[in-house]
This record gives structure tokens, sequence and C-alpha cells, in this order.
């Protein structure tokens, strides 16, 4: 099985590198991940609209030019929202019956774009709070490492 997160915009911060170098080495003994990157565009305060959905259609652009075969699941406020182990079951189910490449999306800080949200296979919602999209990278490398000690029957702190 292969696992690819695309995200908008470079970790800069030192903790949270440190943290997403943790989990890939805990991952690999389950998947080949693969994290990608793609530039952020920049987003003053007070944008129109229709500033913000430019915005959006040119993160959009970067993030499909390197979305590969795969079941695309992307982040999205408006998801649905699963139990850990929901998740690992959904990861099961998609590797069982669908694809197994899945490519999790992260948008930038305005969202994602309509092409990329339509274009997806899954909505998933972590929650109805908004959390730094770089953060987010983090938190779902976790939960899917949680997700393969789940399948796998083997013990992880609750």
């Amino acid at each position: 099985m292969k696992i690819t997160v695309i995200s908008v915009g470079k970790l800069k911060e030192k903790y949270l590198v440190d943290g997403i170098k943790e989990y890939s080495k805990r991952l690999s003994k389950y998947t080949k991940l693969e994290l990608i990157e793609v530039k952020d565009e920049h987003a003053p305060e007070n944008l129109s609209l229709k500033d913000i959905e430019i915005i959006k259609d040119t993160e959009g652009k970067r993030i499909d030019s390197k979305i590969k075969d795969s079941f695309i699941i992307s982040l999205a406020i408006e998801g649905k929202q699963l139990t850990s182990e929901d998740l690992s079951k959904k990861i099961e189910e998609i590797k069982t019956y669908n694809n197994s490449h899945i490519t999790f999306i992260i948008g930038g800080s305005l969202g994602l774009s309509k092409d990329i949200i339509n274009k997806s296979n899954y909505l998933l919602s972590f929650s109805k709070m908004t959390f730094p999209h770089q953060l987010m990278k983090l938190i779902l490398l976790e939960q899917i490492y949680r997700s393969f000690r789940i399948t796998n029957n083997e013990p992880y702190h609750k």
C-alpha cells in the first residue's frame, strides 16, 4: 500500500517537522509514504471573494499536477467526521475494494478549490473547528499511524 499526502505550503516550524519525521518513520513499517508540498499563494487580509477563489484555484492546479492514479481523500470542514476506528476501517476498505494507493490532500489557509473537492473520492473532516493547515499534516499522519495500529491489533494509547 502507498499513501501520499499533498499539502499546500512549506513546513517551517521545527516542532512540526520533527513530529512529521517521527510519524513518517513509524509509518514506514506499514506503508510507503510520500509527502508532497506545493507552493502556497500569498493571501493578504481582506481579500474579496473573487480573489479567494483565484488563490484557491491556483493552489488547486498545483495540487492537481501532483495527483496520480489513487483514491483521493481531501480534508475539508464539510467532510465526514470519523472516529479513529472508523478511519482505520475506511483505509482498509479502500485498500481492499478500491485502490492500494490513497492520496490525502490538505489545502492552504483558504481551503481547497472546487475542482479538487469535486475530484475527491471522499471528504474527511477532523472537526468543525479550524486548525492551521500545517498542523493538520502532523495530526493526519498520527491518525494514519493509529489506523494501521488498530488494523493490525497492535497496542496504542487511547
